[in-house]
């Protein structure tokens, strides 16, 4: 299919979205993936260039700006992978069509994408991780705290404020012992001073 009859199709797809109230969208078929495809990019761009372009809507963690094995020269498509899945969404649907360079590029998600088997000795622990792994974030179900743990924080508060009140206490009885014995030391000072002035 042409490349710009995909990029009118994913704008279809979005405006047609944006009509219809549904709670579903197009993107949820894709929510288990955090890698997008980039073509038609012109072929003078590097990785730097492509990651200033598509940083603005989440931290990149990794790219694959294909290149010529021989030549080493880009072919004019990449795969990035974001940090947050959510940030592919924003991607595809605010750069997809876009020009760069005079040239308009076609931004897509991938469902199944998995980087290439690059020497692994080569790569750090993070980088390889993800390789082998894929960057999209696993999204625990949010579960109510269960009464064992409500139980242990309130007993944790509890413990605080009596621990400040403690404190308190002790401060006004220090304060209360201070006071009487410079209320002690005033009077004998008075009663010395009053015996010698007799």
């Amino acid at each position: 299919m042409n490349p710009m009859t995909n990029v009118k199709n994913v704008i279809k797809l979005s405006e047609r979205e944006l009509a219809s109230n549904s709670k579903s969208s197009w993107h949820d078929q894709y929510k288990d993936s955090a890698w997008i495809f980039i073509g038609g990019l012109p072929y003078d761009l590097t990785e730097g260039d492509v990651i200033c372009v598509f940083s603005q809507y989440g931290e990149i963690v990794n790219i694959n700006l294909v290149r010529d094995k021989a030549t080493g020269k880009s072919r004019g498509f990449a795969f990035i992978c974001y940090e947050d899945q959510r940030s592919t969404i924003l991607a595809v649907d605010n750069l997809n069509g876009i020009k760069i360079l005079g040239r308009t590029i076609r931004v897509d998600h991938c469902e199944q994408y998995k980087a290439p088997n690059a020497d692994m000795s080569k790569v750090d622990e993070v980088t390889a991780a993800i390789r082998q792994t894929g960057c999209a974030p696993t999204v625990e179900p949010i579960r109510p705290p269960e009464e064992a743990d409500n139980t242990v924080r309130v007993k944790q508060e509890v413990d605080k404020i009596v621990k400040q009140e403690k404190r308190v206490k002790e401060k006004k009885k220090k304060h209360k012992e201070k006071s009487k014995s410079k209320k002690k030391k005033r009077d004998k000072k008075s009663d010395t001073d009053s015996s010698d002035s007799s």
